[in-house]
C-alpha cells in the first residue's frame, strides 16, 4: 500500500496536540522548537529555555527581532505577559528541580528502554551533551519527535542504542514521520500509525519488536508546508 511519511511540521503539529494547557515546556534546539507554532487555540502552555526565560512567546515578525531576546538554540523570541528572567545556573535549577512537565527533543536514536542518544554520531555532533542531559532526566516526561529512518533508511527506533547516551531509560513517548510510539515497561508500543501502511510495513523500518494494546489509530494530521 502506498503511503506518504510526514513532514517536519506534521510532526510537530501532532506532538503538540498531546500538550496539556497549562503545562510548563522545554523544547529541544531545531526540530523540537517547531511545535511552539502550533500550540492548539486557547490552549496556555508556559515554555521555559535554559538559557534564563520563562513565558516566551512567538517569533517576532521579520525586522522586528530585539536580540536581546533569545531562546537556547539563539532564535527570536517575543514575551507573553507575566514572563520573567533569570541566571542560567537557576534555569538549571528548575530543570534539575523536577519543574518541567514535559522536554521535546530530537533523536539520532531512542531505544525499546527508552534510551536517547540526540548528541553525537561517530565523530560527528556538538562539542559536549550540554543542557539535554539535564532535560532528559529533569522533566516529569520526556518525548521525542524524529524521522523514523535515517537518511539512508536505517531504523532510529532500535533495540539498544550504538551512538553514545544522552540519557537511560528517560524517553516515554516517541512522534516519527510514520507512527506515534510509547515506551511502556521496555518495549514499544504502537498507538498510531499512517493509514496507508502496514503493521508489517512498519516493522520492516522499526530496529525492535511493535508491541500492541489494542488496535493503533490512524496518525492523521492537516496538510502543512
Amino acid at each position: 500500500m502506498a503511503y506518504t511519511k510526514l513532514t517536519n511540521a506534521q510532526i510537530a503539529w501532532r506532538a503538540a496536540q498531546d500538550i496539556e494547557d497549562g503545562a510548563y515546556v522545554n523544547l529541544g534546539i531545531g526540530f523540537p522548537e517547531m511545535i511552539a507554532k502550533f500550540q492548539p487555540e486557547g490552549r496556555d502552555v508556559i515554555y521555559h529555555t535554559e538559557n534564563g526565560v520563562l513565558g516566551f512567546g512567538g517569533a517576532p515578525k521579520e525586522g522586528e527581532e530585539d536580540w536581546d531576546l533569545i531562546n537556547a538554540g539563539k532564535k527570536a523570541i517575543t514575551l507573553k505577559p507575566g514572563a520573567s528572567f533569570f541566571h542560567h545556573a537557576d534555569s538549571f535549577s528548575m530543570v534539575r528541580g523536577g519543574h518541567l512537565d514535559l522536554a521535546v527533543l530530537g533523536a539520532y536514536q531512542v531505544a525499546q528502554n527508552g534510551d536517547l542518544a540526540n548528541w553525537r554520531v561517530g565523530s560527528k555532533g556538538v562539542p559536549a551533551v550540554g543542557g539535554a542531559m539535564d532535560l532528559v532526566h529533569g522533566a516529569k516526561r520526556v518525548a521525542v519527535v524524529t524521522d523514523h529512518v535515517t537518511k539512508d533508511g536505517k531504523p532510529k527506533l532500535v533495540e539498544t542504542c550504538t551512538f553514545p547516551l544522552t540519557g537511560v531509560g528517560c524517553v516515554t513517548r516517541v512522534y516519527t514521520s510514520l507512527a506515534v510510539v510509547d515506551i511502556v515497561d521496555g518495549h514499544f508500543v504502537l498507538r498510531e500509525k499512517l493509514s496507508g501502511m502496514t503493521l508489517e510495513n512498519l516493522q520492516d523500518v522499526t530496529g525492535a519488536p511493535l508491541h500492541l494494546e489494542g488496535d493503533p489509530t490512524d496518525l492523521t494530521v492537516p496538510a502543512l508546508d
